[in-house]
């Protein structure tokens, strides 16, 4: 028997899947794409094959993005900045029992590493944003807006010990930075105050130190024990996200 095809994988066994990107930041315009991204359960039967199912899939619809469930816990478990926003979207569109239990570990994904994570990545991207002022004269205004998007993000998360991805009142100012309205020196200065802010709350979160790593193999363990095992009853715990209205998930058991 030949493995799924890739897009056969998401097809038959996401069991959480989200809209993210502008849309889930509370940063959407007219012309904003709806990018999707979900996790995929690999049948347990695909890991005795020589070939392994693939750590993540693109596709098969159009700005479409899921990860296997192993390879989407590993990276949560290293603060990886875009997955674990993924698992504080705001807009979720599918949800089944596993994918419940997911969500339900959130905050086993959240330690104060995230400051080191969300800072490299941070600085990775101010450095193309300094590389695009020396050869063009600007930076991309929208990477600059979503940068200082992501430094608030992380600043709140150490905060408060939650991570909340919608920038509620703060969507006008960053819409201007988009806009090209905000000079780069008070892009700048907004973004320097940030991870200021960001250092001083991150000496006293209320975050653990480490993420609850046991937590979560007991997860996947048991989920990948139940896949070998074959489903039992299902059916009758299996529910499917209809749509999302204001914020809200519509679902039919």
């Amino acid at each position: 028997m030949q493995p799924p095809h890739p897009h056969a994988l998401v097809r038959d066994h996401t069991i959480y899947a989200c809209v993210m990107g502008s849309r889930a930041f509370g940063l959407a315009t007219d012309d904003s794409d709806t990018d999707r991204r979900g996790v995929f359960l690999a049948p347990t039967a695909l890991f005795w094959r020589f070939e392994k199912p693939p750590t993540h899939v693109e596709g098969p619809a159009e700005e479409q993005f899921g990860w296997e469930l192993e390879r989407f816990c590993g990276l949560a478990l290293r603060a990886n900045p875009n997955i674990l926003e993924c698992l504080h979207s705001p807009l979720v569109e599918h949800l089944d029992a596993t994918g419940r239990e997911l969500l339900a570990l959130r905050g086993a994904f959240l330690s104060r590493q995230t400051q080191e994570t969300f800072a490299r990545y941070a600085l990775g991207q101010r450095k193309k944003l300094d590389a695009d002022i020396r050869t063009h004269g600007a930076p991309r205004w929208k990477h600059a807006m979503h940068l200082l998007r992501l430094l608030m993000s992380c600043r709140d998360l150490l905060r408060t010990g939650a991570l909340t991805i919608d920038v509620g009142d703060q969507r006008e100012p960053l819409l201007a930075v988009r806009r090209g309205e905000v000079p780069w020196p008070r892009v700048e200065s907004w973004m320097t105050r940030l991870a200021a802010e960001t250092e001083k709350a991150a000496a006293r979160s209320p975050l653990p130190a480490e993420p609850d790593r046991a937590r979560v193999e007991d997860f996947l363990v048991r989920t990948r024990r139940a896949s070998a095992l074959g489903p039992v009853e299902a059916d009758a715990d299996h529910e499917v996200v209809q749509g999302v209205v204001g914020g809200r998930v519509l679902r039919q058991h």
